[in-house]
């Protein structure tokens, strides 16, 4: 006999409810049970990376010479408690740059990397207080020395550019810091109003994205405080194949005796305006609508400052932001509101053309971030200012060898630091030794795999 009864209230038959449960059982069989796998941790391996990237450009830095020409620069006295070298030390900071790894003890802590301290020939990782130690030992003599060292270099590359025509980008940034650094001092701070910090001058040469010339200046430092003898020194480092220079800066760089300097150089250069009554005397001048953008006027007129040997030519664009609604005598009304830029510069071309030229400028910004926050030029301190100094160029000597090693294949070159880093630099690895050789093993999956082999190539025959 057949017996009806429900499941959630359909009628089923004693048939159909055992065709139910046979499905359900069947049902059970097919399915998967996930079981978790305890993973126990173990400190004990030690041949491992995580910059795998590091040692082709630690080939392309030996192609160069740059270890044994440190090594001849600054020679170690070796003794009984000498476990270093100079030049190990500088290296490793510049590595550390590259791989995004700032401050004295997380630098010492990267330096037992296995990879590093087979680069470096380290008998084991650094002591932070070693590497503070050394280059304050090294004194402002040593600074001096190494910036010209540095200067070498950026000749070299500048002449293989065979470039004939560069641009220079003058600028300042400021380096706050939190303690009792020797030269921080309170300035300009617009980040952190008050803090003392560090004022570093720099130059680009931006057709090369290269940082050719900077000095590392306490923070007190008015942004155009030496400027004439900053420019003469970077006239100087500038090859033979260079004929001309178009020299470009913010209002930090007006200054009369820095204008004087460039017309003897034969150099031309647009620099903005910096006045105190800017705004006022702009008011007051005759402007000129441009006929095809009636939002556009320009005027020029004559400005000689107090301390200037002549007078020069300023000229300014005023353009309309916005129109807002005013009060005149009771009545509403649509004013406009400007936006004013003013300009010295010894280029032809009318307002227009130089805010268009400036404008160029704002890329020298993007390097100047991937200068001190990518590789983490002044993140770096003890509480001497020559080793500051030192510590600050050797991340420079970083930027500019990142540059200079991507040169040959655009993509990569235009790429910024922190994505090379990314891709190439940050990359895991197992070192093994066999075969009377030194391997490391990278996994067969990397997703830039192909990418990486390509770029590793270049390294090693490049230089």
């Amino acid at each position: 006999m057949i017996q009806d009864y429900y499941i959630s209230g359909v009628k089923h038959s004693i048939f159909e409810s055992e065709r139910i449960t046979l499905a359900m059982k069947k049902s059970k069989k097919q399915h998967a049970a996930f079981t978790g796998t305890t993973i126990f941790s173990d400190f004990t391996a030690r041949q491992l990376t995580k910059y795998a990237g590091l040692s082709p450009i630690m080939a392309f830095i030996n192609r160069l010479g740059i270890g044994k020409q440190i090594d001849t620069l600054f020679p170690t006295d070796m003794h009984n408690a000498s476990k270093f070298t100079n030049v190990q030390i500088m290296l490793a900071v510049v590595l550390a740059s590259m791989a995004g790894v700032n401050r004295l003890i997380k630098i010492a802590a990267f330096t037992y990397d296995a990879l590093v301290i087979t680069l470096l020939g380290l008998p084991n990782g650094l002591n932070k207080d070693v590497i503070g130690l050394r280059l304050k030992a090294l004194g402002q003599a040593g600074a001096i020395r190494l910036q010209e060292y540095l200067f070498e270099f950026t000749n070299r590359w500048l002449a293989q550019s065979q470039l004939e025509r560069v641009t220079i980008d003058g600028d300042s940034t400021v380096k706050t810091v939190f303690g009792h650094q020797q030269g921080a001092a309170k300035g300009y701070n617009p980040q952190k109003p008050g803090a003392k910090s560090y004022h570093p001058l720099l130059a680009f040469v931006s057709e090369m994205k290269l940082l050719a010339n900077s000095w590392f200046r306490t923070g007190s430092a008015y942004t155009s405080n030496g400027i004439c003898e900053f420019i003469k020194q970077t006239r100087a480092l500038l090859p033979d194949n260079i004929k001309q220079v178009f020299f470009r800066a913010d209002s930090g760089f007006f200054n009369g005796l820095l204008f004087d300097l460039l017309e003897v150089l034969d150099w031309t250069y647009l620099v903005k305006v910096k006045l105190k009554n800017l705004k006022a005397q702009l008011e007051k001048q005759t402007w000129y609508l441009l006929p095809d953008n009636p939002t556009i006027a320009i005027c020029e007129f004559q400005y000689k400052g107090k301390d200037w040997t002549t007078s020069r030519t300023l000229r300014a664009i005023r353009i309309i932001t916005e129109w807002v609604e005013v009060d005149f005598m009771g009545q509403k009304q649509q004013a406009p509101r400007y936006e004013y830029a003013c300009y010295c510069s010894n280029l032809n071309g009318d307002a227009v053309e130089l805010h268009e030229i400036y404008k160029e400028r704002a890329t020298c910004e993007t390097w100047i971030e991937q200068v001190k926050s990518q590789l983490l030029a002044g993140a770096t301190l003890t509480d001497d200012f020559h080793a500051n100094d030192m510590l600050w160029q050797l991340s420079v000597f970083a930027y500019n060898l990142s540059v200079m090693m991507r040169v040959p294949t655009k993509t990569y070159w235009q790429q910024e630091h922190a994505t090379f880093r990314d891709w190439f630099i940050a990359l895991p690895a197992i070192l093994v030794r066999g075969g009377r050789r030194l391997t490391m093993k990278i996994y067969q999956h990397y997703y830039f795999k192909a990418r990486w082999i390509e770029f590793e190539q270049i390294l090693v025959t490049s230089a």
